[in-house]
């Protein structure tokens, strides 16, 4: 995985200061050095710039980035899992390679099958590559891998993440209304294609941008189909066995070692088990790893969500295979510190201790692995989450895992509250995203309904993971890799009814089914349990007065959007039971998750200690229409 960046313009001749774009480039680069410390390389002609951050996976000397073959050249970030099967028909072509690198694959496909080649590609990627006339940025089917990007004056520039945006003269990091109504109303989600700062933007998944000349334009190239679903049950299974499989041991291909990050749940465990008995034919043993808190041994309480603790069910896959395990805790000290950090990776307030606790372990991890496989969604095709099931959820009419804006609403101030007016804007983002969705004619409702919640999931909910992973990873220099967002495992169970997916009442009973000989009984009847939170009652106290410091200060910029007298109430009460005292309908919903299914009072503190903290590092906000 790596970093890239750049900048292209039509009436620009960078030779004209070629020092000062490739210092440009050098700095855009600098800014993302934490995807990719290993190596790094800038190309400049007259009318564009490419830089690259690279961290060595594959092909570790001749990899190198930008590679130019000709008039052309690529930056690139990712790995192609069918990389083997493109060489092969482009050598039957007669094309040569200098490198075992995918790099190379990308690019000479480009060269021989033109701009619509990202069609045969299958991997998690961000592609820019330049043909001497035109750049050409493309993204992943799935939107693994992210590409921003912004127009200055007659200029596109675009990077891996947004901080290097700002690098470019004259590009500002400006936040403003519309910026605030994604913060507030649907973050840490984010609107597709919406970079939140002012003019920023995000290639679309399965989507390519074309800069020319004579402007800029957007290309779809893949996209879900809606039809039905004519195999059988069981063939249904064997065809979700094959796939999972199959997709699991083509992101093994790797010239460093893989981990894997083994919650205990079915899909991670699932990921585990497969990669451990592939590994195992060449006589490696798999390195795992599991994440938990410090005090939840003594502190963790069940609910609805997390009915049990993680660490029991990892056992038993340690008592089935050889692996080389290691169980790492987070403190709540240090979930505090990292807020501030997971802020500087996502470049945003995100999902809080969930995004802290996330960075920490990555970072933990990287010490003895550069590449990890992760169980990221499998929730979201499969149907795990208690929206596909829970009628109150399923049947809301706005984001299911975000229905209620009152905990989002309750603390911000009256003048604001009136600009940025919530609950139109959710509610346009909602149904916008409604009118996209593929649908089958003649569907039953409850069919129906659920196509569009998977819809959902899949645009917005699953983003918010898979950047959440992203980031986390790759600031520490890891290399996280999903094997369940294999664009043709969602294509194929796009289509499967939920009766398949739900077999007798089982959530997730069809991915059970494919996998029941690879797992521990206890296993795989175990109910979906969430990536672990602290319940140290110690981490609500020391959240409480870091944010009670922050709204004590008058300089804090997160002071100007809320009401004060609230915050400060909400501070001692933020699981709800004090929480009349604010006086607001519904209040009963204060302690209640307000974003997914783990994000409580005391996630909001957090927010709040996260949103302070980013606009404080941008200059605040601009909150005049």
């Amino acid at each position: 995985m790596c970093g890239i960046a750049g900048f292209c313009d039509y009436k620009i001749n960078y030779f004209n200061a070629k020092e000062h774009w490739n210092n440009v480039l050098i700095d855009m680069r600098q800014r993302l050095n934490r995807r990719g410390p290993d190596q790094s390389g800038e190309y400049l002609r007259e009318r564009v710039g490419l830089s690259h951050a690279r961290l060595c996976v594959r092909d570790i000397v001749g990899g190198t980035q930008p590679m130019v073959r000709g008039k052309h050249a690529i930056v690139y970030n990712g790995e192609l899992y069918n990389s083997d099967e493109i060489k092969r028909d482009l050598a039957q072509a007669g094309f040569s390679f200098e490198t075992a690198s995918d790099t190379e694959v990308i690019l000479n496909a480009f060269i021989h099958y033109g701009k619509d080649f990202v069609k045969k590609l299958n991997g998690i990627f961000a592609i820019a590559i330049w043909d001497g006339e035109r750049l050409y940025l493309y993204r992943d089917h799935v939107g693994v891998k992210p590409l921003f990007y912004a127009f200055c004056g007659g200029s596109i520039v675009f990077a891996s993440e947004q901080k290097a945006l700002f690098v470019y003269p004259d590009l500002e990091p400006i936040v403003d209304i519309s910026s605030l109504r994604e913060v507030f109303g649907v973050g840490p989600a984010r609107t597709p294609s919406n970079g939140v700062f002012k003019g920023v933007h995000e290639v679309l998944p399965a989507h390519y941008l074309v800069f020319s000349s004579t402007g800029a334009g957007l290309v779809k190239y893949w996209s879900l189909q809606s039809r039905p679903h004519e195999d059988s049950y069981e063939e249904t299974v064997g065809k979700v066995r094959h796939l999972v499989s199959d997709s699991i041991k083509r992101q093994l291909i790797s010239d460093v070692p893989i981990c894997s990050l083994l919650s205990g749940g079915v899909d991670s465990s699932i990921i585990t088990a497969v990669a451990s008995e592939n590994l195992a034919e060449s006589g490696k043993i798999l390195n795992t790893f599991s994440f938990d808190f410090t005090g939840n041994d003594e502190f963790f309480e069940a609910n609805a969500f997390q009915p049990e603790r993680d660490r029991p069910f990892v056992e038993k896959m340690l008592e089935q295979y050889t692996l080389n395990h290691t169980f790492l805790e987070c403190g709540e000290e240090m979930l505090l510190d990292y807020l501030y950090e997971a802020t500087d990776a996502k470049d945003l307030p995100g999902m809080a201790d969930i995004d802290a606790s996330l960075l920490y372990f990555c970072r933990l991890v990287q010490q003895r692995n550069k590449v990890a496989l992760t169980g990221e969604c499998a929730d979201e095709i499969f149907g795990g989450y208690p929206w596909f099931y829970r009628d109150e959820l399923l049947h809301a009419r706005s984001f299911p895992w975000s229905k209620d804006l009152t905990m989002r609403k309750l603390l911000l101030s009256p003048e604001l509250l009136h600009t940025l007016q919530l609950d139109d804007y959710v509610e346009n983002c909602y149904h916008q995203a409604l009118s996209e969705v593929p649908r089958l004619d003649g569907e039953a409702p409850n069919e129906a309904r659920r196509r569009e919640v998977a819809y959902l999931n899949l645009q917005w909910f699953m983003q918010t993971l898979l950047t959440r992973m992203d980031r986390a990873s790759m600031y520490t220099g890891l290399e996280a890799r999903v094997p369940f967002a294999d664009y043709r495992i969602i294509e194929y169970l796009w289509n499967v009814p939920w009766a398949m997916k739900c077999r007798n009442g089982v959530v997730k009973g069809l991915v059970r089914d494919a996998f029941c000989d690879y797992l521990p009984p206890e296993l795989i009847n175990r109910k979906k349990s969430p990536y672990p939170k602290t319940y140290h009652p110690n981490y609500t106290a020391i959240l409480k007065a870091r944010l009670l410091d922050i709204i004590n200060d008058t300089s804090s910029p997160i002071r100007q959007l809320v009401d004060v007298k609230k915050v400060r109430v909400f501070a001692d009460s933020p699981q709800g039971e004090g929480s009349k005292v604010l006086k607001t309908p519904h209040a009963e919903q204060v302690g209640k998750p307000w974003f997914g299914q783990l994000m409580a009072g005391p996630q909001m503190m957090a927010y709040l200690i996260q949103t302070d903290y980013w606009l404080r590092k941008y200059g605040g906000a601009d909150t005049t229409l």
